[in-house]
């Protein structure tokens, strides 16, 4: 799938598993997730749900960092056998989850990075900022993602589930892969075989563009309504 419809599918994603994990337990974090929680979560699964096209030398998210995210593809490209590959796997998902949640138990400073990262890279999934113009789409991005980072850390926003939501985000991504013609190999490296290879539709082509991206669209309208509540959050007049 396209970057927009990854992003799309985070968003969508862990606002759907919120009402399923809130008030429980797991791995020994308990998630208590308010409004900051979800709005964090949503962004941060966003972002993450396009680390895996970091393989690719024109992806929006090896583009959204200039030559730090371009040198960064060109190894993970390299480490994991190109695109589709091993970053499109279980073991790509849970080395980043384990990565990111040992740096949120080391660092605040380290968690507020990494979520700062993550918003820039989520946005300019879900297309904010001008295709025309990479300056001005850059100070854009940069703005905003360090308004919404800024306003959830002073939101008190606990992330001790980050590094649950970034491999979840990965996941979701080669989930959606996979139900395009290439396929993915997720059980790399023991078994590189692409499940879903040649089954399903083609990316950015008709069925994405027409179907997946309104209903990913829809999912978020949806789930913004179910989980907010709306009366309480709006101020009065």
């Amino acid at each position: 799938m396209m970057g927009h419809s990854h992003a799309l599918s985070g968003v969508v994603g862990w606002m759907a598993v919120v009402p399923l994990v809130q008030g429980t337990e797991f791995f020994g974090l308990s998630f208590d997730l308010g409004p900051g929680e979800i709005i964090a979560g949503s962004l941060v699964c966003a972002g993450a749900a396009l680390l895996p096209d970091l393989d690719h030398k024109s992806a929006t998210v090896t583009k959204t960092y200039g030559k730090v995210t371009e040198v960064l593809g060109e190894m993970l490209g390299f480490l994991f056998g190109g695109h589709r590959m091993g970053t499109h796997s279980f073991f790509f998902a849970i080395l980043m989850g384990v990565i990111v949640q040992l740096l949120a138990l080391w660092s605040e400073l380290a968690v507020q990075v990494f979520v700062f990262l993550l918003i820039g890279i989520a946005l300019q999934g879900l297309g904010f900022g001008l295709d025309k113009n990479r300056i001005a789409s850059g100070i854009i991005n940069a703005l905003a993602t360090a308004g919404i980072t800024l306003a959830l850390f002073s939101a008190g926003v606990n992330y001790t589930w980050l590094g649950l939501a970034v491999a979840f985000g990965v996941i979701l991504h080669f989930l959606g892969d996979m139900i395009t013609k290439m396929g993915v190999p997720i059980f790399w490296p023991l078994w590189k075989k692409r499940i879903g290879q040649g089954k399903g539709f083609v990316t950015d082509g008709p069925v994405e563009q027409k179907v997946m991206t309104p209903l990913l669209t829809i999912g978020v309208i949806v789930g913004s309504l179910y989980l907010f509540d709306w009366p309480a959050l709006l101020p009065e007049y």
